[in-house]
């Protein structure tokens, strides 16, 4: 005798079994962790965002960083983002993102002509990565080489050290913060990630966290106290 299926139990099940990843959906894009472990907590901003800023303001975000360049192109968006943020009380920086695959110098470039010099703004963070389309493995000697340019140039316009937001990857790869004396931001979500060579100072905790304020998921970035 053959058993068949019953197909309002399968549907039920199916159900169920809906829902419970929904619960776990949520669950997931609005977690972050606890303000009693860190207390100061925001945003990154990516380039075509539009959000609300006063809405997040009013939601918990401490500060904000917003993408204003990548290998050497200026991003859209950065100016009217900052002056936003800066009109709703949000301290706020810019995100360099570095590719290995473009001079230093130009990337540079990108960031003194598009991010102007103001006291208010948080230091700069250099995001290191391969962006899509980047297949460049440069030996670590010349990654070295072209990042102290960069700083150089970055730190002399903004007056401030960078911040250096190195992905897994990146420091698996280059092992950049053994060599490179700056304040690390690591990436890593729900669980604090252990692979900087020293102490991270900030740490990207969840990358699809969802707030109001804004119709796509930021990531959301917490500071050691």
């Amino acid at each position: 005798m053959t058993l068949r299926p019953n197909p309002i139990r399968l549907a039920l099940a199916a159900l169920l079994l809906a829902a419970l990843g929904g619960v776990a959906w949520r669950a997931a894009t609005g977690w972050a962790p606890s303000r009693s472990d860190y207390p100061s907590q925001g945003v990154v901003v990516p380039a075509g965002a539009h959000p609300s800023w006063h809405v997040l303001g009013a939601t918990g975000v401490d500060f904000a960083y917003i993408e204003a360049t990548l290998g050497g192109r200026v991003l859209p968006g950065w100016a009217e983002q900052s002056a936003r943020a800066a009109k709703n009380g949000i301290r706020h920086g810019a995100i360099i993102g570095y590719s290995p695959c473009s001079p230093a110098s130009g990337q540079a470039a990108a960031f003194v002509t598009s991010v102007a010099r103001a006291p208010g703004l948080l230091p700069p963070a250099i995001r290191l990565d391969w962006p899509a389309g980047c297949t460049a493995r440069p030996d670590r000697a010349l990654i070295l080489s072209e990042l102290a340019t960069l700083l150089a140039q970055v730190e002399g316009h903004s007056g401030k050290p960078a911040l250096l937001l190195v992905t897994p990857a990146f420091e698996q790869a280059y092992a950049i913060s053994a060599a490179i004396d700056r304040t690390v931001w690591v990436e890593g979500d729900w669980l604090a990630p252990d692979y900087a060579a020293r102490p991270f100072v900030m740490w990207t905790a969840n990358h699809a966290r969802r707030l109001r304020g804004s119709d796509r998921p930021l990531p959301w970035v917490v500071v050691q106290p």
